[in-house]
């Protein structure tokens, strides 16, 4: 399926989405990896997704054990991360191109949560936060972006018809 971009009028297709929700999905998982190493720093506080399962799922996980209940919230953040990561595939590629923007992205998904979406689910830690723990929080989101816009560790662009055709005449030798 091609879409095409409706700024730069170039091709987009759903392998570049997907690559980018892929992006998305290993961006959340490093950031859990950050939020377990920096706790330490603020071990009262909850993370967004902690506070948005315990506040509005607690039928339904509230019964579960502690470490089920982590494991169910950490598998929805993965699942919002690649969501997220297939929005930023969805961007016009002269925005994604832009070398701040992953960065500029994952910080404007974490103030969108502390501004809007935080206080509009009625999430009350939001406006308590220590100055710290939201430091800490927008790193993780600025390494959140810079994943899923591929800048921690960017390909090269590929052609795959010649990229097949030099396999094949390796192959051949």
């Amino acid at each position: 399926m091609m879409k095409e971009d409706d700024v730069s009028g170039r091709k987009r297709n759903w392998s570049s989405i997907s690559r980018a929700g892929a992006r998305g999905l290993v961006a959340a998982m490093a950031m859990t990896g950050t939020r377990t190493v920096t706790s330490g720093l603020a071990p009262e506080e909850q993370t967004p997704p902690e506070a948005i399962v315990e506040k509005y799922t607690p039928a339904v996980f509230g019964r579960l054990k502690e470490h089920h209940r982590q494991a169910v919230t950490e598998l929805f953040h993965w699942a919002y991360g690649a969501g997220g990561g297939m929005v930023f595939g969805l961007l016009p590629e002269r925005v994604r191109r832009f070398p701040g923007a992953g960065a500029a992205y994952g910080l404007a998904i974490w103030l969108g949560f502390e501004m809007g979406v935080g206080p509009l689910l009625g999430i009350e830690r939001v406006k308590h936060r220590e100055v710290l723990w939201r430091l800490v929080i927008a790193l993780d989101h600025v390494l959140y972006g810079v994943v899923v816009a591929g800048r921690l560790a960017p390909e090269p662009s590929i052609d795959t018809a010649e990229a097949t055709e030099h396999n094949d005449v390796s192959a051949d030798r």
